[in-house]
């Protein structure tokens, strides 16, 4: 089992207490990640503060147990949490009945129950809406500002640039331009 001992801020939205959510609270987290697209990064991870304003906090199960049109009338209610509401409300319950039905509404339990890198990365995976690009990321967070590093970490850690170097406003926007970069450069080669 791995502690964790969390950051007082992730500075990705520009909005302090936006920033200081994500940093605490692990479920706030993953949410960000999960709205994290199609959207600019600051809009996503600020979505899991007003969802919590909107919906009176952000509990796992209490999601997971949500009627789907009150969660979609959150999302939808202006300005709306996502350009894509309906659906990434959809999304987000999922992630909150993965989270309810694997790890007891624990969100953190995914990372630190996680016996090495892989299952850590595994465990990652399995949550509805991460994919590969997101679980190296957040693998590289927990690393560098959580100190998660259960045994074989960096065999799962990212080679290129991610949120996980972001430590100021400054920082946030050459990560943007390198993640676009790096996108471009994947499509370029047909990845």
């Amino acid at each position: 089992m791995t502690s964790t001992i969390a950051p007082d801020s992730l500075p990705f939205t520009g909005d302090a207490e936006a920033d200081a959510l994500i940093a605490r609270d692990p479920l706030a987290l993953l949410i960000g990640f999960e709205l994290d697209q199609q959207v600019p990064l600051q809009k996503a991870f600020r979505g899991p503060l007003e969802l919590s304003r909107r919906i009176g906090g952000l509990d796992a199960r209490a999601i997971a147990a949500m009627d789907p049109t009150i969660l979609e009338a959150a999302f939808r209610e202006k300005p709306a949490l996502h350009r894509f509401p309906g659906t990434m409300a959809g999304r987000v319950g999922e992630l909150c009945r993965h989270v309810t039905a694997t790890y007891g509404g624990d969100a953190s339990r995914i990372w630190t129950e996680a016996r090495d890198g892989r299952e850590l990365e595994a465990r990652l995976l399995a949550v509805p809406g991460i994919g590969p690009m997101k679980a190296k990321s957040l693998i590289a967070i927990l690393a560098r500002r959580y100190g998660v590093r259960p045994p074989g970490w960096e065999d799962v850690a990212p080679t290129y640039p991610t949120l996980a170097d972001v430590d100021s406003a400054e920082a946030l926007a050459r990560y943007q331009d390198q993640k676009r970069t790096h996108k471009a450069s994947l499509r370029a080669a047909g990845g």
